[in-house]
């Protein structure tokens, strides 16, 4: 039985026909070297994975024209923030098409304005936010965590990213509750493994983390072993005391 086409970014999606991939204006960024897995060092190899190397890059800005949807979603949201008398380029850091999606990198300070607009512009009309998950590059100085937003527009039938940064130094980002109130446990959920805060949550606690915890368990420098645990009484050897592999 044929189906129908996937909804969504993509040229596979409806109203993308003829899409081509748009160019980007600069190269990637690079931001580590990473050799071996889960963090061992010093020959220490617990995976048979040592000799693996691997670039941790974010892609760089896309040109226009991103082709498809893509370019009336950008013009539609880049309007619409200047008739509120928002310039539109210090709200939006870089817009990436990479891999089929397309993404806004936000200003943390312009975050809930815009997820505002995307959901009530009637030529956007993103109603859906599917939840936000926390990501952290330890080599990505000044922009070390970042939480990035799926927004689905049920009306239109599209699917687009939003994405905004914050320093370890100060790791606050705008709540989006009040725009998204399904964002309420996820938000939680970042902020417990990723100490993302979220500022104007209604009750930001930790949601799976003892309320007494230490640290941040997803968090790229948060220890893999050596860590007691306390219901059980046993410890989990830190990577560089694992078996080795090789």
């Amino acid at each position: 039985m044929d189906r129908e086409p996937v909804a969504g970014a993509g040229p596979e999606s409806p109203g993308a026909e003829g899409q081509l991939p748009a160019p980007r204006g600069q190269s990637d960024e690079v931001l580590a070297v990473r050799k071996g897995m889960f963090g061992a060092a010093g020959g220490a190899d617990t995976s048979g994975y040592g000799g693996l190397v691997r670039t941790v890059r974010l892609p760089g800005a896309s040109t226009r024209p991103y082709g498809g949807w893509f370019d009336e979603v950008a013009d539609e949201l880049e309007g619409a923030l200047e008739e509120q008398g928002v310039t539109p380029g210090d709200a939006i850091e870089k817009t990436v098409v990479d891999r089929g999606e397309l993404s806004f990198h936000i200003a943390r300070a312009h975050l809930r304005r815009v997820a505002q607009t995307l959901r009530d512009d009637p030529a956007l009309r993103f109603e859906l936010c599917t939840g936000v998950s926390g990501v952290h590059y330890p080599g990505d100085r000044g922009r070390e965590l970042h939480a990035v937003y799926h927004l689905r527009s049920i009306t239109h039938n599209r699917l687009i990213r939003l994405e905004v940064s914050a320093p370890d130094s100060d790791p606050h980002v705008p709540s989006l509750v009040s725009v998204y109130p399904t964002n309420d446990w996820h938000e939680r959920e970042t902020y417990d493994f990723f100490g993302l805060v979220f500022d104007g949550h209604p009750a930001l606690t930790r949601i799976m983390m003892p309320d007494d915890w230490q640290g941040f368990p997803q968090r790229k420098d948060y220890p893999l072993g050596g860590i007691p645990v306390e219901y059980k009484g046993a410890q989990i050897p830190a990577p560089d005391q694992r078996r080795s592999y090789t």
